[in-house]
């Protein structure tokens, strides 16, 4: 294993030299979840298609692996591979996009949360309601 890594450093990294790529991936969520008729939905195809639709056509997936690419640099990382804008890297997920680096000190995942997943009592379906509306709420980064 290398040297551990510093997630608080790539959070701090999307929340500073960043912070437009977060924006404008909220803003792409507030879209999805406008197009609901109730302020959530139980429907995951309401939720990961649009928004890798709106990220797509706003560019954003395409900048997802240099941004991961930075954060795994800020972490003290070094890559093995240059990040695609695809799986294992970046995916869609029903709680937003998820930036994936495995590295010598383990994996650095990103997760810009913009949606959060309610998990019903026995027998429901999950319901997806719009997350926390600012970057500090949506950035999570984690190493595992």
């Amino acid at each position: 294993m290398g040297d551990p890594l510093d997630p608080s450093a790539a959070r701090e990294h999307l929340l500073s030299d960043r912070r437009g790529v977060v924006e404008a991936t909220i803003e792409c969520a507030d879209a999805v979840a406008a197009s609901w008729s109730e302020a959530g939905t139980t429907d995951r195809g309401a939720v990961v298609d649009p928004l890798g639709a709106a990220l797509s056509e706003a560019g954003l997936l395409g900048a997802y692996p240099s941004v991961l690419a930075e954060c795994v640099a800020a972490a003290g990382g070094t890559l093995r591979a240059e990040p695609v804008a695809a799986p294992p890297y970046v995916t869609v997920t029903s709680a937003g996009p998820v930036l994936r680096a495995t590295l010598d000190a383990g994996r650095l995942v990103v997760t810009l949360a913009v949606f959060d997943v309610e998990r019903p009592d026995e027998g429901g379906r999950p319901r997806y309601v719009r997350a926390a509306g600012t970057p500090e709420g949506v950035v999570d980064v984690e190493v595992r």
